[in-house]
């Protein structure tokens, strides 16, 4: 069993960044892969980008690569989510999840999951 918690969520204008945090507690957290998710309104729970065990293996979904870098300290039990160039497109609450292995980009390849941080962008 694996607990997780985001953070960081919040209104930034157009353009800005912000760095989301999930902080895992329970299992050993090295030994699952990491994701990012995010729902808006109305929509599908959809994959924004994943971590392997070690940090070595990062994917992202085509919309936010090169603005969105996913990242994690096993020391500290966190992964990481730096968003730069935040468009109004981004709004969602923004989901952290885990699993044993990268299985794919669905929900449904995730065994764990926090409760989410709101992320609005204005235009």
């Amino acid at each position: 069993q694996v607990q997780l918690v985001e953070s960081g969520g919040g209104l930034v204008q157009a353009g800005g960044s912000l760095r989301l945090s999930c902080a895992a507690s329970g299992r050993t957290f090295s030994m699952y892969a990491m994701a990012w998710f995010r729902q808006a309104p109305g929509k599908e729970r959809d994959f924004v980008a994943a971590i392997g065990k070690s940090g070595g293996s990062t994917y992202y979904t085509d919309s936010v690569k090169g603005r969105f870098t996913i990242s994690r300290d096993n020391a500290r039990n966190t992964v990481y989510l730096q968003m730069n160039s935040l468009k109004p497109e981004d709004t969602a609450v923004y989901y952290c999840a885990a699993a044993p292995t990268i299985r794919g980009w669905g929900s449904e390849d995730y065994n764990y999951w926090g409760q989410g941080t709101q992320v609005t962008v204005s235009s």
